[in-house]
């Protein structure tokens, strides 16, 4: 009976503290699986730009249909790619100008930053999907730490919701100043020019968001959490008493 019932903690154990695959699971369902079929579809099968954003459009609306359903809650990573791809549909059909063809990408930024910060005001920020997995890194003592801290039952509960909220914020603004700034160029610089600018305002765009949310965010999230794993880990029960007290019985 001892044994079985040391099974069952532990199968309930690892039912509570998910593994690292899946922690890393939303990102790679949501948000890789579509991004890798675009270019599958694309590339290796030939297919159009709009069939290929049509069929990566699949999963990720099966995903958010599933969610509302069955769930009866939103897929936010999901429904972001979803309305990604649907925005990237619509401007496909944009042609003409070439200063508003370099100009459209931004509609994809811009969509992007307007969900992540949009997830920010529901109080379910979106990038800490992406976040997470790093942090925690597959480690029971700090999912479980996590789960204290993002549930409010831990001290420091306020301060690591606020940061996990900036993170999100410094992505969105970052995506969105993007765009911005992608538009502006767009009818200001030469068309040659803007060809290859356009990508550098994106890489800037991510270097910023890694660069200033690792620094005001994450590393002070490393800490807490850290502190956190110590705090449960002194208040955890002394397991020499259970183990006397089953071997009494």
């Amino acid at each position: 009976m001892t044994k079985n019932a040391g099974n069952h903690s532990r199968s309930k154990q690892l039912k509570q503290n998910p593994s690292v695959l899946d922690n890393f699971k939303p990102l790679l369902v949501d948000v890789a699986v579509p991004l890798g079929s675009y270019y599958l579809v694309k590339d290796a099968f030939g297919l159009s730009t709009f069939a290929a954003l049509v069929w990566s459009s699949v999963l990720p609306a099966a995903r958010t249909v599933w969610s509302l359903v069955k769930e009866r809650r939103t897929n936010a990573l999901a429904g972001l790619i979803l309305v990604v791809n649907v925005v990237s549909l619509l401007l496909s059909f944009v042609s003409g100008d070439p200063r508003l063809m370099l100009a459209k990408d931004g509609g994809v930024s811009s969509t992007i930053a307007l969900g992540i910060l949009v997830s920010v005001w529901r109080g379910r920020p979106m990038m800490t999907a992406g976040m997470k997995p790093f942090l925690v890194k597959g480690d029971t003592a700090k999912e479980a730490a996590w789960q204290r801290l993002a549930s409010g039952a831990a001290a420091r509960s306020a301060a690591f919701r606020r940061k996990e909220s900036a993170f999100s914020v410094v992505w969105g603004v970052a995506l969105l100043a993007e765009c911005v700034a992608r538009v502006v160029v767009a009818y200001t610089v030469p068309v040659d020019t803007m060809v290859w600018l356009g990508s550098v305002f994106l890489v800037v765009a991510m270097v910023i968001g890694f660069v200033v949310g690792g620094g005001l965010v994450v590393a002070p999230m490393e800490r807490m959490l850290a502190a956190e794993v110590e705090a449960g880990a002194t208040e955890r029960p002394a397991r020499p008493v259970q183990c006397a007290r089953a071997v009494a019985i």
